[in-house]
């Protein structure tokens, strides 16, 4: 096919594609990308673009990289997809051990879907259907954590915050759920034991009804880029084995090191009963998602009414995803990946430090490869966008946060390209 002019490209995007978060009537502006390498964005006019937000946190690795390729290109030879029911394969058996061994201990079953969003489903399907199965039935409501997020699809949107969240339009429609106060104590300061007290309460007060606990371990990631205490998070696994409560630990985005930790879980040393994993899993390829839990739950499920979990999807570990997924994993692990994510922080700690004095600005935060301006007001995102593009990166804001989540890969020159447009755009907020 003859290739598409970039006024092309503009005009069928004005005319008939809706871009996420956006209005169909005063739509943002977008950028045309002709292609990506390491940590650039190439637009279509030319213009390079430092790239500070990973592609929603997934390309840890940069972009067109030769091992994942060469990975891509080896499966492709081979089949790009099949079916999952009763057929499997060499990517997903090694995918599946692979995340056995490397997440935290206990999670011995994986269930592999095609999103974050589905692999919430799923967790919470399993977490249902577990207390179904052993005659509970009554325990089929969940308590989250206000300031979360745990994706668009409707049991999901149900779990985040009911109030500042994106979903707050559906609560008459959604399961009604239990939420906890967001935790109070900020990562790396002092424990208070207040800080337990109304999740305590909640628990307490609704665990013949709960069938489990969701949260995002120490990052609540877009309710609001909050880091908290692991302190918290080790109560509240005593606190959910206290009153019989399973935990649902969402890693969508956390996994694969972006905390520091191959897992946030590991900075607070919990193992959750059920873990979702997705975006950084094939390092930003193509669209994966798993679901983990211990063999208490999948005893309890296949022990139950109907002896089987009650889900499928059609693209379930699509072999093409999976063989990324092992080669991603693999390009992680064999290389200093803890050394690179402390670089990154040290740098955004320094660099990002300027912004804490301005005006406009009510905070600013780092943890791993996590950097965060929070700004006293919602930004205009169109307006803020096109200064970051004009100081050659792409950094996309949200609400009151202006934040990046730089490829591991990401070096000391350009990081400080990142920063200091941030600097720069913000002062004049």
């Amino acid at each position: 096919m003859v290739p598409l002019t970039a006024s092309q490209l503009h005009a069928i995007d004005r005319q008939h594609i809706w871009h996420p978060y956006s209005s169909t009537l005063e739509p943002i502006p977008s950028y045309a990308i002709s292609r990506a390498r390491g940590c650039r964005l190439y637009l279509e006019d030319g213009q390079q673009l430092i790239d500070g937000m990973s592609s929603w946190w997934a390309a840890i690795h940069g972009y067109n990289h030769s091992h994942l390729n060469e990975a891509v290109q080896h499966q492709l030879d081979k089949m790009a997809h099949v079916m999952f029911g009763g057929i499997i394969h060499e990517p997903a058996a090694r995918l599946a051990e692979t995340l056995v061994e490397i997440t935290p201990p206990g999670l011995n079953k994986v269930f592999f879907s095609d999103s974050g969003s589905v692999s919430v489903e799923v967790a919470i399907k399993m977490a249902v259907q577990y207390w179904q199965a052993l005659g509970v039935p009554q325990k089929h409501r969940l308590l989250s954590l206000r300031g979360g997020y745990h994706g668009d699809t409707f049991a999901a949107m149900s779990v985040c915050d009911p109030d500042t969240g994106m979903h707050h339009l559906f609560n008459k429609i959604l399961p009604q759920q239990v939420f906890a106060d967001r935790p109070g104590c900020r990562f790396g300061e002092d424990w208070e034991d207040e800080y337990i007290d109304d999740f305590k309460h909640q628990i307490s007060q609704h665990a013949d009804e709960l069938a489990a606990v969701i949260l995002e371990p120490i990052v609540q990631g877009a309710g609001g880029m909050h880091f908290y205490s692991p302190e918290f998070l080790v109560q509240v696994r005593d606190l959910c084995d206290q009153y019989n409560v399973l935990l649902i630990a969402d890693e969508i985005a956390t996994g694969f090191g972006r905390t520091g930790r191959l897992f946030a879980c590991e900075w607070a040393d919990i193992s959750p009963d059920i873990l979702c994993v997705g975006k950084a899993l094939t390092g930003g390829y193509m669209t994966l998602a798993a679901t983990l839990c211990t063999d208490k739950i999948s005893i309890g499920i296949c022990t139950g009414e109907g002896g089987v979990f009650m889900h499928g999807p059609t693209f379930m570990a699509n072999p093409l995803a999976c063989a990324t997924a092992n080669a991603s994993i693999e390009l992680l692990l064999e290389r200093d990946w803890q050394g690179a994510i402390q670089r990154i922080e040290g740098q955004l700690i320094r660099e990002l430090e300027p912004c804490r004095h301005y005006e406009g600005v009510a905070d600013v935060r780092v943890l791993g490869a996590i950097g965060v301006v929070e700004m006293k007001q919602a930004v205009d995102v169109a307006a803020l966008q096109k200064q970051f593009v004009d100081h050659g990166v792409w950094i996309r804001p949200f609400g009151k946060l202006v934040y990046v989540m730089p490829p591991y890969i990401i070096s000391e020159a350009l990081l400080s390209q990142l920063t200091h447009a941030m600097v720069e755009v913000l002062q004049h907020q």
